[in-house]
C-alpha cells in the first residue's frame, strides 16, 4: 500500500497481473527474476505470467554460464512467455534440441538473436520454416553455418529486413571466398533492409549482386572485408540513398562503438550469474512455492550478484586494424 501525492493510498498489488507485466517490463531482466518475486504474492504471480516475457534478453549473461544452465534458464522464460514472446537474444545455444525447442514457441517471436550458436546448416533447413515471422535475425559467430542456412532462412522468413552476420578473422581464416553467402543473400532475402556482414570474406562481385537484388537496403556494413572495391561514382549514381560503412577500419573496432554504427544495438549488462553452490545468494523461492513451480523445474539454481561488468576480455571482441 502506498500513498499518493493527493493522500490517497494505492495498493499497487492489487493491480491486475496483465498492468503489473507492463510495469516490470521497464525492469531489468536481474530485478524482474530476483527482487520482484520477493515484495509480494501478487508481484511473484505477475511475473510468473507472460507479460514480463514478451522480450527476453540474456544474452550478457549467456556468455558465462554453463550451459546445463542455459537450457534451464530458457525453458523456464520461453515456457512462461506462453507463446508471446516477440524478441529472444541468446549467445552460445550449444544443442539443436534447444534451438528447436525455441522455434515450437515461435509463434510470436519477430526479433531473434544467437550470436556464437552451435547450429549448423542441415538443422537450420529443417527449423526455418517455423521461424516464418521472424524480420530481425542475428547469427554473428556462428561458425558452423554458411550459404546454406542464410538461404533457409531467406526463403522462409519472407518477412526479414534486418540481418547481422559479423565475423572474428580468426574464424574465417580457413576459408577463401565467402561469396556464396552473398549470393544466397541475394536469391533469398530481397526485402533487406539493413544488412551486417563484418568480417566476411566477400568480393566486390558479391557485393554487387546483394546491392541488384536487395533494391530496399539502407544501410550495409562491411567492415573488414578488405577485398571488396565499390567505386564512389557508382554507388552515388545508383545507391545514393544506402549509407555504407566500411571496409576499412581506422583503429580496432572495439564492442562500444556498436551503438554508434548499428540502429539494432540493444544490449545491457546483468553482473549476475547462476552459482549451484555459495553463500550470501538470493534462492527463487517465495512464501507460496507453488508460484516457482515451472514444469523444468528450478532445483539447485541460485542466483549471485557481482560487482562491475563485462570487460573486452570476458566478451571476446578483440577487434583487429585493417592493414
Amino acid at each position: 500500500m502506498a500513498e499518493g501525492e493527493d493522500g490517497e493510498e494505492r495498493a499497487w498489488e492489487e493491480l491486475i497481473p496483465d498492468a503489473l507485466g507492463l510495469i516490470f517490463r521497464n525492469l531489468s531482466l536481474q530485478e524482474i527474476l530476483t527482487v520482484i518475486p520477493r515484495v509480494c504474492k501478487s508481484w511473484g504471480q505477475a511475473v510468473s505470467g507472460p507479460y514480463c516475457w514478451q522480450e527476453i534478453d540474456i544474452e550478457e549473461w549467456s556468455q558465462r554460464c554453463k550451459p546445463e544452465q542455459l537450457d534451464q534458464m530458457l525453458h523456464m522464460l520461453i515456457a512462461r512467455s506462453s507463446g508471446s514472446v516477440r524478441r529472444l537474444s541468446v549467445s552460445g545455444l550449444h544443442t539443436e534440441s534447444m534451438f528447436s525447442f525455441i522455434a515450437d514457441h515461435a509463434g510470436s517471436l519477430q526479433r531473434l538473436e544467437l550470436p556464437r550458436s552451435e547450429i549448423s546448416d542441415s538443422i537450420v533447413e529443417i527449423i526455418a520454416p517455423r521461424l516464418s515471422n521472424i524480420t530481425f535475425l542475428d547469427v554473428s559467430y556462428c561458425r558452423k553455418i554458411g550459404a546454406r542456412a542464410i538461404e533457409a532462412f531467406g526463403k522462409h522468413c519472407k518477412s526479414l529486413v534486418s540481418l547481422r552476420r559479423r565475423m572474428h578473422p580468426l574464424e574465417v581464416a580457413d576459408k577463401v571466398c565467402q561469396d556464396d553467402e552473398a549470393y544466397a543473400i541475394a536469391r533469398s532475402m530481397p526485402k533487406l533492409h539493413h544488412l551486417e556482414m563484418v568480417y566476411l570474406l566477400l568480393t566486390t562481385r558479391g557485393v554487387l549482386e546483394i546491392l541488384s537484388r536487395c533494391r530496399d537496403l539502407e544501410y550495409l556494413d562491411l567492415r573488414g572485408c578488405w577485398e571488396v572495391k565499390l567505386d564512389d561514382k557508382y554507388m552515388k549514381e545508383w545507391h545514393s540513398g544506402l549509407k555504407v560503412l566500411g571496409p576499412d577500419i581506422i583503429d580496432c573496432y572495439e564492442q562500444n562503438c556498436w551503438d554508434e554504427c548499428s540502429d539494432y544495438s540493444d544490449s545491457s549488462v546483468y553482473p549476475w550469474e547462476f552459482m549451484e553452490d555459495g553463500e550470501d545468494v538470493y534462492e527463487w523461492v517465495s512464501d507460496n512455492d507453488s508460484i516457482w513451480e515451472d514444469e523444468q523445474g528450478l532445483e539447485g539454481l541460485e542466483v549471485r550478484f557481482y560487482g562491475g561488468g563485462f570487460t573486452d576480455a570476458v566478451t571476446g571482441f578483440d577487434w583487429p586494424p585493417s592493414p
